[in-house]
């Protein structure tokens, strides 16, 4: 029962559902009904947009499991995308191996590496954690950039087209097929992480994020707590890096840069940190504010052309101004608004 001061259990299985209110259960038949229509009502290019959320949204979520769940600040985002892609680009393209096992070797690979690169954390915190994680994000740059093996001395790798045990993305339904395969990879993520921080190992993050000596003194082992998160987060991480490979079929070092570690950074601040649908949130945010942007300018371009070449200009300004808005006027960002605009409806007429 949903009233004005929370909602109440009568059992344990009742306070372990995911959804407790029949609002609750009509928003996710909503949200159901929105994903299966959409590829029915969104032309070719606004449908590689939500592709492209989809692949961030798993991103920002292993990054919000370690920023804003276990409390270690981390700006090698970028790297650890590039360790997932051109380790699951190179096995498909060179060793022939199935897209599947590919996949799920870059996924370890990447969570053994971010294992690696989170050992800082175990004498490091705040500012000193953040240059160390950059040091991660540079020193896997230096490698890609610079290790002529990976990609044949061509700069960049081309990954064949998605084939699954006989079956081929069709290039005319190219995106429509991605949708379908991205859509239900990424619900499996969200669950996933939902469903993480309902265990143990998921609330000693937490408790190590909100107060780690006093999650020492009631027996969690900070060592193995910290590590495992940077491992969990890098594996989540690697999966989107993974996916972006075989989506765009190449793989470049110019898309991991530390811009995008600052993007997927943004992502979570904007939609909320220590919050699996927040990180949904701001990916779409973030992805979609170029492109409406783009949009935007497009139309002005007859009547100020110079708008037009500013462009570039123009959406580092906004995606700035963005990111500061939200630290001012709801740091918690987006997830934050949408709860207290359901609060809100909740209780209306009176106040809240």
């Amino acid at each position: 029962m949903a009233t004005a001061t929370g909602i109440y259990h009568r059992s344990y299985q009742a306070e372990l559902r995911l959804r407790h209110t029949k609002a609750e259960y009509a928003r996710l038949a909503l949200m159901v009904l929105i994903g299966l229509s959409l590829p029915y009502i969104l032309d070719v290019y606004w449908l590689g947009i939500v592709n492209t959320i989809l692949i961030a949204a798993i991103g920002a979520v292993g990054l919000n499991i370690l920023v804003g769940y276990t409390g270690q600040i981390s700006l090698g985002q970028g790297g650890f995308l590039a360790v997932g892609a051109y380790t699951s680009g190179i096995l498909s393209s060179r060793a022939g191996l199935p897209v599947p096992i590919c996949i799920a070797i870059a996924v370890m690979l990447t969570a053994v590496i971010g294992a690696f690169f989170g050992l800082p954390a175990l004498r490091l915190k705040g500012l000193y954690l953040a240059i160390a994680t950059l040091a991660s994000q540079e020193i896997i740059m230096f490698v890609v950039r610079r290790w002529q093996w990976l990609t044949d001395g061509q700069g960049y790798i081309d990954v064949d087209r998605l084939e699954v045990f006989g079956w081929t993305v069709q290039r005319t339904l190219f995106e429509v097929q991605w949708y379908w395969i991205l859509l239900g990879i990424t619900t499996v993520c969200l669950l996933a992480a939902r469903n993480l921080f309902r265990t143990a190992l998921g609330r000693s993050f937490m408790a190590v994020r909100d107060q780690d000596i006093a999650a020492e003194a009631i027996g969690v082992n900070l060592t193995r707590a910290k590590v495992t998160a940077f491992a969990v987060s890098s594996g989540f991480v690697g999966l989107s890096g993974a996916l972006s490979a075989h989506y765009t079929e190449t793989v470049t070092w110019e898309r991991f840069t530390l811009d995008v570690s600052v993007l997927y950074l943004a992502m979570i601040i904007v939609g909320g940190l220590g919050s699996i649908a927040g990180s949904v949130y701001g990916a779409a945010f973030m992805v979609l504010l170029p492109a409406l942007l783009t949009e935007g300018v497009e139309k002005l371009t007859s009547v100020a052309p110079a708008v037009a070449e500013q462009l570039p200009a123009i959406k580092n300004a906004v995606f700035g101004i963005a990111i500061i808005a939200f630290l001012l006027i709801e740091p918690r960002g987006l997830n934050r608004i949408w709860t207290r605009l359901k609060d809100y409806v909740r209780v209306w007429p009176f106040r809240y």
